[in-house]
């Protein structure tokens, strides 16, 4: 005899892009939003009643909808604004996720000077946010980064490590380290400056890994998410993924050519995997 298990439903990959016009000057956001909802639904699955569904279409409507009503400045305020919605004009709805995540386009600089109205995409990382509201529990939110991608051509080692009849690795004094790094981040404090939070966040982020002395991926990663509590007091904890993106050296010896670490050869499959969380 089956039964329903744990479920959940809603809209994916609805495309958002907002101007707000300002005196003088004009904002610009791009988002992509996914909306679940998890509720009442069991009769939907098992008894084909789809009085208590609402339309994933609908969804995609409503985030439009209210986007086009919000004053929220940031991804985490409009996924708090648009859950809030959902939750009180839903009665089936237990609870409801929203994840949010944003291209960093920011203001041209044309002869020194920022231009009102004008943008460029300044990388290819997604700001994030995951927002829960819940009826019955407590409700959360983390913000993130995906696709911080960083490279140093020196001042990283890889020593010391277990060598057997498998290894074929050498140690190393002097490689180049590379990642593609996701960042998540937690709050302590109800209200905190999302955008002020971000900022110190990433940027302390993008120093520690600058700066460091590398021993390993593993010691750059926990020295990084220390210093990113160190710098935004108002985080609990952050969870860091660095995918190690390997630059082997070439061996140019087959054309009598030496190769005093200076070509590579870029792999990004297979690839190490880091991941830790760094907690106050």
């Amino acid at each position: 005899m089956a039964s329903l298990g744990e479920n959940q439903y809603g809209k994916s990959r609805v495309r958002l892009s907002r101007i707000m016009r300002r005196e003088g000057r004009h904002d610009f956001q791009e988002w992509t939003v996914r909306v679940l909802l998890r509720g009442n639904f069991e009769n939907s699955f098992t008894q084909a009643d789809n009085s208590c569904i609402l339309p994933t279409d609908t969804m995609k409507n409503t985030v439009y909808s209210r986007a086009r009503d919000s004053s929220s400045e940031t991804i985490e305020e409009f996924a708090i604004e648009l859950g809030d919605y959902l939750l009180e004009t839903n009665p089936q709805v237990r609870s409801v996720r929203v994840e949010i995540s944003e291209k960093p386009w920011q203001r041209m600089i044309v002869d020194g000077v920022p231009e009102p109205t004008t943008f460029r995409l300044a990388g290819t990382e997604l700001q994030t946010v995951c927002a829960t509201r819940s009826r019955s529990e407590a409700s959360s939110l983390s913000s993130g980064v995906e696709g911080l991608t960083v490279l140093k051509t020196t001042k990283s080692a890889f020593e010391g490590y277990i060598m057997d009849r498998l290894t074929t690795l050498k140690p190393t004094s002097d490689r180049i380290l590379g990642t593609s790094a996701k960042a998540v981040w937690e709050f302590m404090s109800a209200k905190p400056r999302y955008a002020l939070v971000r900022y110190a966040v990433i940027s302390a982020l993008m120093k520690e890994f600058a700066i460091h002395n590398s021993m390993s991926v593993q010691h750059t990663l926990f020295d990084m998410g220390r210093a990113a509590l160190a710098a935004a007091p108002e985080i609990s904890r952050i969870t860091l993924t660095m995918p190690n993106l390997h630059h082997l050296q070439a061996d140019l010896k087959p054309f009598g050519q030496d190769n005093p670490n200076h070509i590579f050869v870029p792999i990004d499959e297979p690839h190490g995997y880091i991941e830790a969380t760094i907690e106050r």
